[in-house]
Parts: structure tokens; C-alpha cells; sequence
């Protein structure tokens, strides 16, 4: 019964939508925004609303440039069983007189935006004045990684995971935990937590140090789930059939746990509702931890597109609440680290290292592009002279408070000068060294009504909601 109200409410939701847009009444979009680690999720979602609210640094963004937007304001969000991302609170952090990056959220939360969008054309004064809402979803990308598992057995992913992490120094101490367990033996509680704090330890560290597919996704972010047994396993070598009571045997009945009571209900109740979808990835910093961080985010990525389900509903299929991701945008960000010479570069390298899990989108109907961008521009460029030449810098503040010229070293020209060490599992750059600094929010001066500098956070408005506004 619960399962058909759920379904209910979602066709006449999508119902409403499909009549709004012929009738003027208001019609919904939601945006789901996730990131790989340390892509800066939080700082987008508050710099977006904040070009919304201002608009004064959104040319791109072709509603606002036809005057068709006549206001943006804040409502309270549609769904009350979800925490409201702190908009205030982050917007605080990055403009106040100790401007500083806000924390990172650790769970689902979500924002309502709403436009009040002027008519054109012959249609459109007949539908007379549209109310375009656009809910914002806010999401670990930790948990979007974690959709694939639903596809695996507890064998399948031991053995996928134990042969991805083999070769990482992160993993050296968990795989020698789990070198002498038999996981034919008897449960034992106190080792069966052993090795999860073990294996979370790994995952921990693996994710400072660049990796992108660190899953499962509430390991590192537990929540209320801190302790229980669908997070007390890690995977194991298993031969042969493990029997009732052994280690391996509630290992795998604690995966399939969490699969069922965890990532399925996230799956349902919010991924599944996406209509448009931005993956924010710090593919700079993957570069600069090296080859095979560059190959565990192509990879990821590939992963995530796999669990989007996409390409564009028909008019039927949307009546009946079979909603898809129709537009995808894979984002780089930090554009700000680099001078805008090298963003076409690193937009080239993005596109690449996606380009497998575009074409299967491409196939499927929906609309895909990648995108180099800073939701915050946290610096200036400049040229400095070294060894008697011009260096194309970037400046800004750092955390120490000092004021510094940047130049991170020169992305190559062809994203295959990356790519191929990468698959290939270099330990190192050939030719290269990419550094990589940390810069504070340069606000200062900022104008009421100015909105916030950032680099082309208007284009990817543009791809993700343009069509719709």
C-alpha cells in the first residue's frame, strides 16, 4: 500500500508538471548537484543561489540577458522530511570578514528556488506569466557511487575491490589485516569490527589522497548509522561456499543489508526523481595526485553515468512517472587555479576522461557536456617574470594570510598526454608536475546586488536549466 501512494504522488506530481507547462501554472525541475571528492559541492549550490538571487554576473545565462526573468526568490522547500541546505550559514562563511570555505555537508539536504518567468512569443502570451520551480537536491557523491553496488553480489564487489586497491599504499594496512583471516571462521564480533575500522581507515585516506570510488559511500559519512552492523563488514577473500555462522556468511548478509536498507530506499525516494544533473569533480586535483587518481575518476564517472538511466522521457512515459536525466553536466572545478590560457585545456581533459560514459548517454537521448569552472573565483591572474620570461600566473590569499602568485604548471595540449599513463597505471608524470595550492574566497569589496565572481557559472546554467526557463 505504502509503495502505491509513493507511486501516486509521483504521477500526480509529474501530471502537474505536464499540464503546467501547456497551461502557465507552475511546473517543477529538480536539479540534482553532487561531487566527487573535494569538488566543492557545498561552495556551488551557495554561489548558484546567490547569481540568482543577483544576477548581475550571469550574462550567459539567456533568460536573464532576454529579460525574461522578472524575480528569483527563496520558498520554503517541498518536502518536509529533508534537512534544508544552510544557504544562509554558507553564504556567511564565504563573505564575512573572515571569508573562509563552509563546511561540507554530509548528508542529503535540498533548497527550493523559484522564477517568475515573463511570456514570449504568440504561445507564450497566451499561457501568460510561468512560476518555474527549481529544486535544488544536495547530495555525498560518496552515495552516488554506492548505486553500482546494487548490481553486485557481496562476492563480485570483494573481489572487484580487493583488485582496484592492491597497489595503493592507502590499503597496504587493511590488506594485511585481512591476509591471515579466514573468512571460514566462526563470527567474531571484535574482529568483524576490527577489520571495518581497518577497511574504513583505508577508505578514509584514500579519499584525502585523490581516489574518487571510495565505497561504500556511508563508510566515510555514517550518520545515524554509525556502529551498526550494515556498516560493520569489509570485503574478503572467499573460498569455496562460507558457511551459517562463519565470518564471510554475515559479512555477505550485512552487504546485502546495507544494499537493501541503505542505498535502495536513496535510490527511490531522491535519486530516481532527478530531472537534471551537474557532477562537480576536482579533476586538478586528480592530476596532481597522479596518474592512477586520473583513472579511478574516468572510471567513476563511467560508473555514475551507468546509474543515471539516461535520456528523455516520453510525453506518455513522464504521465506515468518514468522520469530520466536528460541533461548531464560533468563540471571541473577550480578553474580559478589555473589562468583562463589552460581552461580550454582542462575542459579537453574532462570531455576525455568522459568520453566513454558519453557515448552511452548520447545513445540513449540525453544531452552530456563537460565544462571547466570556479562557482567562487578565488583569485586574480597575473604575469610575473622568471628566468627572464612572462609566467602566466593566478594570485590570491592564502590560508596563512598571505598574498601569493600561483602557476600550477602547464596542462599538455592533448588530453591523451594524461589519459594514457593513467589506464596504463603510471606511477608518475613523464614530463610533467602539477602543483596545487589552496586559496581563501576573495570577497572583498563585493556591492549589494553584485552577486559573486565565479568563471562560467552561468554556462552551466545555461546547459542544465536553460531550456526550461
Amino acid at each position: 500500500m505504502k509503495g502505491q501512494v509513493v507511486a501516486i504522488s509521483d504521477l500526480i506530481e509529474t501530471l502537474g508538471q505536464t499540464l503546467g507547462t501547456l497551461t502557465g501554472a507552475e511546473t517543477v525541475v529538480r536539479l540534482g548537484v553532487t561531487g566527487l571528492s573535494r569538488a566543492g559541492k557545498t561552495v556551488f549550490i551557495t554561489a548558484l543561489v546567490a547569481n540568482l538571487l543577483d544576477r548581475a554576473r550571469m550574462p550567459a545565462l539567456r533568460a536573464e540577458a532576454a529579460g525574461r526573468i522578472r524575480a528569483v526568490y527563496l520558498q520554503p522547500q517541498p518536502d518536509d522530511t529533508l534537512p534544508r541546505f544552510d544557504y544562509e550559514a554558507h553564504l556567511a562563511a564565504m563573505t564575512g570578514p573572515n571569508a573562509h570555505w563552509p563546511e561540507s555537508t554530509s548528508a542529503i539536504s535540498e533548497l527550493r528556488l523559484s522564477f517568475r518567468l515573463r511570456p514570449t512569443g504568440l504561445i507564450g502570451a497566451l499561457r501568460g506569466e510561468q512560476i518555474l520551480h527549481l529544486d535544488i537536491v544536495d547530495y555525498p557523491g560518496e552515495w552516488l557511487l554506492d548505486l553500482a553496488l546494487m548490481d553486485q553480489s557481496y562476492d563480485d564487489w570483494s573481489q572487484a575491490t580487493l583488485k582496484r586497491i592492491a597497489q595503493r599504499d592507502q590499503a597496504q594496512g587493511f590488506l594485511a589485516a585481512i591476509r591471515n583471516t579466514d573468512a571460514g571462521s566462526k563470527l567474531d564480533e571484535a574482529q568483524a569490527k576490527s577489520l571495518a575500522v581497518s577497511f574504513t581507515d583505508y577508505l578514509t585516506e584514500a579519499r584525502a589522497a585523490g581516489y574518487s570510488d571510495c565505497t561504500p559511500g556511508r563508510f566515510l559519512l555514517p550518520g545515524d548509522l554509525a556502529g551498526s552492523p550494515a556498516l560493520t563488514f569489509a570485503p574478503l577473500r572467499i573460498e569455496g561456499q562460507a558457511g551459517r555462522g562463519t565470518l564471510g556468511r554475515e559479512f555477505a548478509r550485512r552487504y546485502e543489508a546495507y544494499r537493501d536498507k541503505v542505498v535502495r530506499p536513496f535510490f527511490r525516494d531522491h535519486f530516481a526523481r532527478i530531472d537534471r544533473q551537474i557532477v562537480l569533480a576536482d579533476a586538478l586535483g586528480a592530476i596532481h595526485a597522479g596518474p592512477r587518481a586520473v583513472e579511478d575518476m574516468r572510471v567513476a564517472m563511467g560508473a555514475i553515468l551507468a546509474a543515471f538511466r539516461p535520456g528523455r522521457s516520453s510525453w506518455l512515459g513522464g504521465l506515468l512517472g518514468q522520469r530520466r536525466v536528460d541533461r548531464i553536466l560533468f563540471a571541473a572545478t577550480k578553474a580559478d587555479h589555473l589562468h583562463h590560457s589552460q581552461h580550454m585545456r582542462l575542459t579537453a581533459i574532462m570531455a576525455a576522461m568522459m568520453r566513454d560514459a558519453k557515448d552511452r548517454a548520447d545513445y540513449a537521448g540525453a544531452e552530456t557536456a563537460a565544462m571547466s569552472i570556479a562557482a567562487l573565483r578565488a583569485t586574480v591572474e597575473e604575469s610575473v617574470r622568471h628566468n627572464g620570461n612572462s609566467l602566466d600566473c593566478v594570485k590570491g590569499r592564502l590560508e596563512d594570510g598571505r598574498v601569493a602568485a600561483f602557476h600550477a604548471g602547464d596542462l599538455p595540449d592533448s588530453p591523451s598526454d594524461i589519459l594514457n599513463p593513467a589506464r596504463t597505471g603510471a606511477a608518475g608524470w613523464l614530463d610533467g608536475d602539477y602543483a596545487q595550492m589552496r586559496f581563501l574566497p576573495a570577497t572583498d569589496g563585493l556591492r549589494p546586488g553584485q552577486g559573486l565572481p565565479h568563471i562560467r557559472l552561468d554556462k552551466a546554467l545555461e546547459f542544465l536549466m536553460g531550456d526550461r526557463m
